[in-house]
């Protein structure tokens, strides 16, 4: 390669890596819940520590491929070349300390953000049960007796306590900017905990394949100040429609890009009949983290 060029070259390739990535911003790096910035330092500092052998090697990659290129006539030939201790040293001991470092690092990150771990804080949390259908969100309130299609409020500040299970194939319960995605699945009960620590309008999604209708299977999550979140449950309850369980069955059917439904009352009895289904009349409540499957 001409090596007047070579300036040019990398100069417009960083350009256009720069134009690209200045439109793409990642929900799960804009992090609005102590979890998802939590998760985002574990992200970042594991990226770090790997770069620190990542960016070296490939800088003496190139170095070496230009060095010991064939037309370089002053670079030492030693063909009968076989060992270095200290290349030895540096080649094991770094990478060694560096897998130990994010070994310990993941270690206690993966306890401490543990999904049924409750979150400390003084503000008493409310309790949302979550139902996986094809191809849709339900959400229930057991404590306000209320239930939403595709819609999740919760109050800013306030620890949200999820109930997870699906009422057909398994999924994954997914809010990229609150943190953690969780596996919903027939006749088990999963559990989350979130907070959401600033007010927005924030993305929900499943995040396992699912059938035809999956591209769409998304839902929207509010949070909101709690004057605006109790006059949302005031909304809901004005609603007409009434989720017993005669109701559920219309409700539970396939359906794809499902519209926002509200429903003013629910049967209590709903989430634990859903699991109860699947194992014979019997409700099993898997507290347990290592009884379920968490991603």
């Amino acid at each position: 390669m001409n090596d007047r060029l070579a300036p040019g070259i990398w100069t417009c390739a960083g350009l256009a890596g720069t134009t690209l990535l200045s439109g793409c911003k990642l929900a799960l790096l804009d992090p609005k819940g102590s979890v998802g910035v939590a998760e985002k330092q574990l992200i970042a500092t594991s990226t770090w520590a790997m770069l620190i052998v990542v960016i070296p090697v490939i800088i003496l990659t190139l170095w070496f491929a230009y060095r010991y290129r064939a037309s370089n006539r002053s670079a030492t030939y030693a063909p009968k070349w076989s060992h270095s201790t200290a290349i030895e040293i540096v080649v094991w001991t770094i990478p060694t300390l560096i897998i130990l470092f994010l070994g310990v690092l993941t270690w206690n990150t993966a306890h401490e953000l543990d999904p049924y771990k409750p979150l400390e804080s003084n503000v008493k949390p409310i309790n949302v049960e979550v139902v996986a259908l094809d191809w849709k969100w339900l959400f229930i309130y057991p404590d306000l007796g209320i239930a939403t299609v595709n819609q999740l409020a919760v109050p800013v500040g306030t620890p949200v306590n999820f109930s997870i299970t699906s009422d057909s194939v398994m999924n994954s319960f997914f809010i990229p900017q609150l943190g953690t995605q969780v596996y919903a699945m027939a006749g088990m009960q999963t559990r989350l905990h979130l907070i959401a620590d600033h007010a927005g309008d924030y993305a929900g999604l499943s995040a396992n394949f699912s059938g035809k209708g999956f591209s769409d299977m998304k839902f929207r999550t509010l949070a909101t100040s709690q004057q605006d979140f109790d006059a949302w449950v005031q909304k809901v309850k004005a609603s007409q429609t009434q989720l017993s369980m005669d109701q559920y069955a219309t409700v539970a059917q396939p359906s794809e890009k499902a519209p926002v439904e509200y429903f003013s009352t629910v049967d209590p009895k709903l989430f634990n009949n859903i699991i109860a289904k699947y194992n014979n009349g019997h409700v099993t409540n898997f507290s347990d983290p290592s009884c379920v499957t968490k991603g």
